[in-house]
């Protein structure tokens, strides 16, 4: 089950250096009611999508920890490429 939600709207990340991700998602990810004791049941992996600098998870972060979790990492299925020659 989903133990994390939207606690306010965040704008469109495209287009955000890594300090403006940051600030936009800062405060925006909250634990859904009841969710202590599932997150107190055992420690938590992170799963994300897509990771660009990381603003998104380390706010996953900070939310389960705020309500009682243990982050012991995290999942992303992908990132862009970066500084790879693809010729």
């Amino acid at each position: 089950p989903a133990v994390l939600r939207q606690r306010r709207r965040v704008s469109d990340q495209a287009g955000l250096d890594a300090r403006q991700r940051r600030a936009n998602v800062t405060g925006a990810l909250g634990a859904v009611p009841g969710s202590g004791r599932l997150l107190a049941a055992g420690p938590v992996v992170l799963v994300d999508d897509l990771m660009t600098t990381g603003a998104s998870l380390a706010e996953a972060a900070r939310a389960v920890t705020a309500a009682g979790g243990l982050v012991i990492g995290a999942a992303v299925v992908a990132a862009p490429l970066t500084g790879i020659n693809r010729n």
